[in-house]
Order: C-alpha cells, then structure tokens, then sequence
C-alpha cells in the first residue's frame, strides 16, 4: 500500500476507523478481530480509535481495548502500527453523547486510555470535540502538556474549523500532526480546513468517508457518477470514493470505519486505484 504521513512517521494510505465495532448494531468481537487482522493483512498501518466507542456506561473505551486484543493476537508485526485514540467525547451509556474538554479530565482520559491500550505512550491523541464551557485554548493546553510530559508521542484535533486548526498548532509549538473531521460525498463542508492542512502539511483524517456512497448509481442520485467511474475501473463506488480523497490532496488519509473483513480489504484496494484529473473534476462536482 502507498503510505503518507503523520508526522514523522509513514502509515498507509487508508487506515481503518473502529467505531462500528463498539457502538450501536456492533458484531461479536470475533468478527471485530477478523476485520482489524484482514486491515493490517492488506497492508492498513492506521486505526483509529477513541475511549467513547462503547455503547454502555460500564465498558468505557470497549473499542481500545478491543484493538490492543487485536494487535496482540496478530501473528505478524504491529510495530509500524499507529493507533489514535481521542478524548473529550463522552457516552454516559443511555445512547447520548455529551464532551467534556476540561484539562483535568482530559488527563485523566489520556491515563486511562495509557492502561487500556496497553502503551507507555499513546501514538497519536486527539481532542474530540471542542466543550462549549471550556475555553478552547484550556483544551489544547493540556494536549501540550501530555505532549511534553511523554505521554503521547503525537497530538491531534478532531471536528476543527480553520482558526482553531491556526490557534491549536501555535499552543501546541506547531506540534499539530493531524486533523480529524467529517468529509465525505454527502458533507464535504469541510473542504476549507482539508485545504488548510494541505497548505501546512497537516495530515487531514476524513471520518465517516464512505457517507452516502451505497446509493451510489441511484436514478437520479448526485452520487451515481461514482458509480459510473467505478464501473469504468471494475472496482466499488467505495474504492472510487477514497481514491478521490487521496487524489484531493497528499496530506488525505481516509478512514473508514468497518467491522467486517471484506469491507475493509475492499477499502484497502483504494490506495493503489489512480483516478484520471478529468475523473477526479466529475465528481468534485458531482
């Protein structure tokens, strides 16, 4: 697989994102472990996480734990694997989400997060979602101070516009590795700070990439173009649609979220799927 970077560090293009498997509608863990195996099978070297997928108030971080299962018992190499978790977010476990972005609990987040994942420091941690009761820059500053104190080698935001993906890289000492925010064909509001990052060479993680792609080739659909492509190259309109957004930029790393095996390897084939510029100009438009 064709790699990018976080960092300082090379992971693959795609990654895989591993809330299907911890909330709502989640499968028995068996087929979760299958489907984080096959990922790193076809060459996937970023999952990400976050200590709020679970779906009950007493299996908080359900998820990490569930990958630091999956990493151990893989029988081949995970030390080029970068797993991103986040804190902020929170479930209080009757199916609502909430956030909390105070330093203290975020540190306290990160310690627990430390523990489930089985790590003296975490990969790449990330500030969920901004707390509209705490200050912004009271957030970050205490992702700085994990930061400095070792406990997470990178640091990250999610659900960022352009000015706090400006004033989270100045309080982190332009330390900011990644963004994290929704983009997809169905949201693509976030074209500004997918911009920004690639002007500041800021990885930029869509989540939820595959939105809206299954109506693909519906009569009538804005998203029947992608399946047209996808026709053209023998491949799913899921191929196509990641192979779009690593074609919008080099700083791109798409994260699907599956938990099944065959969704993911599909997701996988993504990376190495060249699309044409006049292809890439139909469906930005479509």
């Amino acid at each position: 697989m064709q790699t990018r970077r976080i960092g300082d560090v090379e992971v693959g293009a795609i990654g895989l994102g591993g809330m299907p498997m911890s909330i709502e509608g989640r499968p028995d863990e068996g087929r979760s472990m299958r489907a984080i195996h096959a990922a790193l099978d076809a060459g996937v070297t970023l999952i990400d996480t976050a200590d709020a997928y679970h779906l009950y108030a007493d299996d908080i971080g359900h998820n990490e734990v569930l990958i630091a299962q999956a990493l151990a018992s893989y029988g081949g190499d995970t030390s080029g694997v970068l797993v991103a978790t986040k804190g902020g977010h929170l479930r209080p476990g009757d199916g609502s989400w909430t956030v909390n972005g105070s330093p203290d609990y975020l540190k306290q987040a990160c310690d627990a997060s430390l523990k489930r994942l089985g790590v003296e420091a975490i990969d790449l941690y990330q500030f969920h979602r901004p707390d509209p009761k705490v200050p912004y820059e009271d957030s970050v500053g205490a992702i700085r101070d994990l930061l400095d104190a070792g406990k997470i080698r990178f640091a990250g935001i999610s659900n960022a516009n352009p000015e706090r993906i400006r004033k989270a890289d100045e309080i982190l000492g332009g330390r900011l590795v990644s963004v994290q925010n929704q983009f997809s064909p169905t949201f693509r509001s976030s074209e500004p700070e997918l911009e920004l990052c690639a002007e500041m060479g800021i990885a930029f993680l869509p989540w939820s990439p595959l939105g809206g792609i299954s109506r693909a080739g519906e009569l009538g659909n804005r998203f029947t173009p992608f399946a047209d492509v996808a026709r053209d190259h023998g491949v799913s309109p899921q191929q196509v649609c990641l192979a779009w957004m690593l074609a919008k930029a080099p700083v791109v790393i798409p994260i699907p979220g599956s938990s099944r095996p065959e969704t993911i390897q599909d997701s996988a084939k993504a990376a190495d799927l060249r699309l044409s510029a006049d292809e890439v100009a139909r469906l930005d438009a479509a």
